[in-house]
């Protein structure tokens, strides 16, 4: 006989349905569209050229080409390995870290990279959103009261204090496509008011003067900022999860087919423009959020649900949804240096979930033929992306370490 107070099976199977079942698989092809676009087409674009700067025109070019053919396979190998096992979906990266590494050591090898990328993400994205809507009102409000930088990252917060309490990655759909769009509207404006403003007197197109040793730094700096901006593989998995898949059309057809640090910063002419331009990475930066959130949201409450008892529902998104906001959004009103954290999370995070963690898994799960064309793509992506995750930390490091020193906090 069951108690008043004990939940009656309806509810036990509806909570465990909850914890067990992951995503749900009814999304359309284009969300998964909107969902990769906002995630892949990131800001990291906009301190492409900060990098190129230090990096220079034909080692910069090289380091961008070298970095899309790489993720471009490293992407291609999560999509496959999606349903590698027969009847199987591994619904998120430390799922399929599980498969490949084993039940104890997949976790600790997956869950710390993707928590650095996707938390690394949003604290960014705090920063960028921030700036970007005071740029915004800066120009089209030349009579306005400035306020400070500070306030602008914490309207931007207070933003997702509401949007982090839609439930999925369904629920964010619209939010999405209105990131994308803007992503892709923005990117464009930005290198064609690059191209439209031409070659200035008096400006050295040379690399920056700076002694050997900080140059260095910046290099390795630029490096991580390159691999922000190839962003998205942390979240794949999680978003090709939410589309249907059956062995007539599996998941991974429909998902393939889909100056100074920021350079609209720098860039003043013709107002309008930049100011529109501010505004879209503003509107981008807000979908883009909440897509990186919402895998920790997911295992946040997973972890709450398990081994506290929380009851799923509203009263648990409240506590941990807003908590993680607000973490993220400290961090970001503390330390906004927005090139310096793109190299950072860039080489800690990005470096190995979209270069070489890929191809370790694809090694171990497919077993391709010792030193066959394949083996040797796989091993190359893992030699350079080590390369580039150790440079690039380090050179972010420094930089957040050295901008600090001169930085007044929360002005």
């Amino acid at each position: 006989m069951v108690s008043a107070s004990s939940p009656s099976n309806k509810e036990v199977q509806s909570e465990q349905k909850w914890v067990d079942n992951g995503p749900e698989r009814n999304a359309k092809w284009w969300y998964s569209t909107f969902h990769t676009v906002t995630a892949m087409i990131g800001a990291g674009v906009l301190s492409l050229p900060y990098a190129m700067a230090y990096l220079g025109w034909v080692p910069g070019t090289l380091m961008l080409l070298l970095s899309w053919l790489l993720t471009l396979n490293s992407m291609w190998q999560l999509i496959q390995l999606h349903e590698c096992v027969p009847g199987t979906r591994f619904d998120r990266y430390i799922d399929l870290g599980r498969h490949a590494f084993g039940q104890k050591l997949g976790p600790w090898i997956v869950l710390p990279q993707q928590l650095i990328v996707q938390v690394g993400c949003d604290i960014v994205y705090m920063v960028t959103g921030g700036k970007c809507l005071k740029k915004f009102m800066e120009i089209a409000c030349t009579n306005c009261t400035q306020i400070k930088q500070s306030y602008w990252i914490l309207i931007f917060g207070g933003i997702h204090f509401f949007l982090s309490q839609l439930p999925n990655f369904n629920s964010v759909a619209a939010v999405s496509l209105a990131a994308a769009v803007m992503s892709l509207s923005y990117s464009t404006i930005s290198w064609v008011a690059c191209l439209s403003r031409g070659r200035i007197e008096n400006v050295s197109y040379d690399y920056k003067k700076t002694s050997s040793t900080d140059l260095m730094f910046r290099v390795f700096n630029a490096l991580g900022e390159i691999s922000f901006a190839f962003a998205g593989h942390a979240v794949a998995l999680e978003i090709q999860a939410t589309i249907p898949s059956t062995p007539e059309k599996p998941s991974k057809i429909p998902m393939w087919k889909d100056v100074q640090d920021n350079v609209l910063m720098a860039l003043e002419r013709p107002a309008w423009l930049i100011a529109s331009a501010n505004l879209m990475v503003f509107i981008h930066v807000v979908g883009s959020y909440q897509i990186y959130a919402m895998p920790i949201f997911d295992l946040v409450e997973r972890m709450m649900i398990k081994k506290f008892n929380f009851p799923p529902g509203l009263a648990l998104r409240l506590v941990a949804r807003s908590s993680y906001v607000a973490a993220t959004l400290f961090v970001g009103v503390t330390f906004p240096f927005f090139g310096d954290l793109l190299g950072f999370f860039g080489g800690f995070g990005f470096a190995p979930t979209s270069y070489f963690l890929p191809s370790i898994m694809w090694l171990i799960i497919k077993k391709p033929k010792r030193f066959s064309i394949n083996w040797f793509i796989n091993w190359v992506s893992i030699y350079i992306g080590v390369c580039i995750m150790l440079a690039s930390t380090i050179g972010g490091l420094r930089n957040i370490a050295a901008d600090a020193s001169t930085y007044s906090f929360y002005t």
